[in-house]
């Protein structure tokens, strides 16, 4: 009969007992009740607490350092500070906005979140994509300049890593990793010769999409999940969301119709200049090509049971469907 514990590498909390941790730690009443919300990149649980809501994030392990999280946490106090519309973290009854919770991986970080008002969709109007604009651009207001303790967005990191990773990954997806070879070569010099005088720079949410914002009754928006905040052109949101509603409208005129009014929306706080114009069907290639070498590099610890040779080539689709549609030449 085996005896001997096997360690882990991303242990699933219990909701019950984590809601016991944040009902003590953050002194909520009697009738706090927690449930699992979300498990990917990090893990999301909901709490209630009569009438109240909100989002306890516990980040996977080895995944965030403590510092990255409280550089994550200070850009989301500087939005709130602004009157920005995000969620927020809060703190606890001793002032602490980071819990150190012990698993059998080891330490994990867990941080309690204002929940976002309104609702969640990929099929938002072109008035709420206005609306999307405008308070993105309201975000760049507060973080142009704003500098934080975290990775410099680069073509290095987005590029060049990145493609060695996937690589490493996708060992028999020739096609598909020759093309991405061929994109960094493409997007380096695009990156690297930018007049940076012309470009906004600060720091960026970049994983803006409708994933991580709310609608509240096509009044409002509220933007969440800054994991992946850092520094770099303030364009680089802008294009991320542009692909992804590309990607999540097939209908191109229907899409045209909802970016049109995106960018209007944006314009109407502050002018997109036209070096950053002229950088936004590239900026997203870069980052797509990224996050592609995040889940491959975050496999073990992500039950991303879609990340296999189709959802390679599914991305792949998306990119090319993005070049073909800003008529991009790739050398």
């Amino acid at each position: 009969m085996m005896t001997d514990k096997f360690s882990t590498i991303n242990s699933t909390l219990s909701p019950n007992e984590l809601g016991r941790l944040i009902q003590q730690k953050y002194e909520l009443s009697d009738n706090t009740e927690c449930s699992i919300f979300r498990l990917a990149m990090n893990h999301l649980y909901i709490v209630h607490d009569d009438e109240m809501k909100y989002v306890f994030r516990v980040y996977t392990y080895n995944w965030r350092t403590k510092l990255e999280i409280e550089e994550e946490l200070r850009l989301l106090l500087h939005l709130k500070e602004t009157n920005r519309q995000v969620a927020y973290p809060i703190a606890d009854k001793l002032s602490e906005y980071i819990q150190e919770i012990e698993v059998p991986e080891g330490k994990r970080f867990g941080v309690l979140f204002s929940y976002a008002k309104g609702t969640k969709t990929a099929k938002f109007s072109h008035q709420a994509s206005f609306l999307i604009g405008e308070a993105l651009a309201k975000v760049h207001q507060s973080t142009e300049y704003f500098e934080l303790n975290r990775i410099f967005y680069n073509s290095h990191n987005l590029l060049q890593i990145s493609v060695l990773r996937t690589k490493k990954f996708f060992d028999k997806n020739i096609n598909e990793i020759e093309f991405l070879e061929k994109l960094s070569a493409f997007l380096t010099p695009k990156i690297d010769n930018i007049d940076k005088q012309k470009m906004r720079y600060g720091s960026v949410h970049l994983d803006v999409w409708f994933d991580n914002l709310h609608i509240d009754d096509e009044k409002e928006i509220t933007f969440f999940d800054f994991d992946f905040c850092g520094n770099g052109y303030l364009c680089f949101d802008i294009s991320y969301f542009l692909f992804q509603l590309l990607s999540t409208n097939l209908n191109e005129e229907e899409y045209q119709v909802k970016a049109e009014s995106f960018l209007k929306g944006y314009e109407t706080v502050t002018e997109i200049s036209e070096e950053e114009k002229k950088f936004l069907p590239f900026a997203c290639l870069a980052i797509m090509t990224y996050y592609i070498s995040i889940q491959c590099d975050r496999f073990e610890y992500w039950t991303n049971i879609f990340l296999n040779e189709d959802h390679l080539k599914r991305i792949i689709g998306n990119l090319k469907r993005w070049i073909a549609y800003n008529k991009i030449e790739i050398e």
